[in-house]
């Protein structure tokens, strides 16, 4: 088997590069020789994942957190498309969130992660594509395979991805103070919400999560009952109401006892299109993909049956 490695150097604060030597020496131990690729800036794990695909590699390890998954993930589904090339996904979490790695309760231990990684069978999962509008007005489009969302999100992904102190405190902590502060100077967005053919549904909103995983925003369970392999997206919608009472029950949403709250709707669906109304600017939420801002709506969010091998 041809195994490749993408390692994004800073994840974790660095940390994941500080712990290369222990990890790599579990990788020769259990698969023998790999070849490293380590990325520099925003985009490179895509580019090289695509790289490693095309040149006929069996195995790419994503070695960072759940941004550099998602990245290459979207470089993998790009090879299957463009060059017919299906390479596995492994996972070596480290990062800010790790929500993907949460999700599939991957152990901790690096040499215990890496055989089960060796001893696992491929596990074709759903994947996820999004077209949006970039922060350049121009339309773009990428993969995701946990969860996508838009409004608050996309707002504590920026201020998260800016705060100095990533790395250096626990996720949940910095996730959960960056939520809190970004809501309290939030705006609710009016937007229209369609899930496939149904009619669609006019609200102010707070969130809305497309999700293929279950978690988000460091240890978030958004969406308890989404499934990797339905073939279906979990959308959940958190509708305005009042801030205080929203604070005071996002402890609900870290063990998954949100279902019933009176400003959530859970709805299933397979293609989720989501538009501003009113004035555009003022309603043009930003979008989080996989723990990335990259744009806002509109938006249009397809699910990709079985497109994803995993091999965790």
């Amino acid at each position: 088997m041809k195994v490749g490695v993408v390692l994004n150097p800073v994840a974790g604060g660095g940390r994941l590069k500080r712990d290369w030597p222990r990890a790599a020496a579990a990788l020769r131990r259990h698969f023998g020789d790999f070849e490293l690729r380590e990325t520099q800036a925003e985009g490179d794990a895509e580019r090289l994942a695509l790289d490693l695909a095309a040149a006929g590699f069996d195995l790419v390890v994503a070695a960072g957190g759940d941004g550099t998954a998602s990245e290459v993930a979207d470089g993998l589904l790009q090879a299957a498309g463009e060059h017919g090339r299906t390479a596995q996904l492994g996972l070596m979490p480290c990062g800010t969130g790790m929500d993907f790695a949460r999700g599939l309760g991957l152990p901790r231990d690096v040499d215990t992660l890496v055989k089960h990684m060796a001893d696992a069978q491929g596990r074709a999962v759903d994947a996820g594509r999004v077209a949006y509008v970039d922060d350049h007005g121009a339309l773009a489009s990428r993969h995701f395979i946990n969860i996508a969302s838009l409004g608050l999100s996309g707002a504590v992904d920026r201020a998260v991805n800016a705060d100095r102190r990533k790395g250096l405190v626990s996720a949940k902590a910095l996730f959960y103070w960056r939520t809190v502060s970004e809501f309290l100077r939030y705006r609710f967005q009016h937007v229209r919400i369609t899930v496939d053919d149904g009619a669609p549904v006019e609200a102010s909103v707070a969130l809305v999560a497309i999700a293929n995983g279950r978690f988000f925003g460091g240890g978030m369970m958004v969406a308890p009952d989404a499934s990797l392999d339905d073939g279906q997206f979990d959308i959940v919608i958190l509708k305005a109401a009042s801030k205080l009472r929203l604070i005071r029950d996002l402890r609900l949403v870290y063990g998954g006892r949100h279902r019933k709250h009176p400003a959530i709707t859970i709805l299933r669906g397979r293609k989720v299109v989501v538009e501003p109304l009113g004035e555009l600017e003022a309603n043009a939420a930003l979008v989080d993909i996989d723990g990335e801002s990259p744009g806002r709506i509109p938006a249009t969010f397809e699910i990709l049956p079985g497109a994803l091998v995993l091999r965790c």
